[in-house]
């Protein structure tokens, strides 16, 4: 590996997924404005969108997001494809 490439500064981090409230601590170098009380130790707080506890291909939870029936507009489009099948 390269020597003097990677950050210094790392310390305890709490990540909350915002979807589902999950908290984890890991060491990390991110930038954060907030802070977060855990058994009565402050960590710096980084908010998450998604994460394994709550991202589909860990929960299992699959879901098709159909946008604007895209979905409706491919199937109408090729039907005549599928038919003959």
């Amino acid at each position: 590996m390269k020597k003097e490439i990677h950050p210094n500064n790392y310390r305890i981090v709490a990540f909350k997924d915002m979807s589902n409230e999950h908290v984890f601590l890991t060491r990390s170098t991110v930038n954060t404005k907030e802070t977060i009380e855990i058994d009565g130790v402050e960590y710096p707080l980084y908010k998450m969108e998604i994460s394994n506890t709550s991202h589909p291909f860990y929960t299992g939870k699959v879901k098709l997001v159909d946008t604007a029936g895209r979905v409706d507009k491919f199937m109408n489009r090729y039907k005549k494809h599928y038919d003959k099948k």
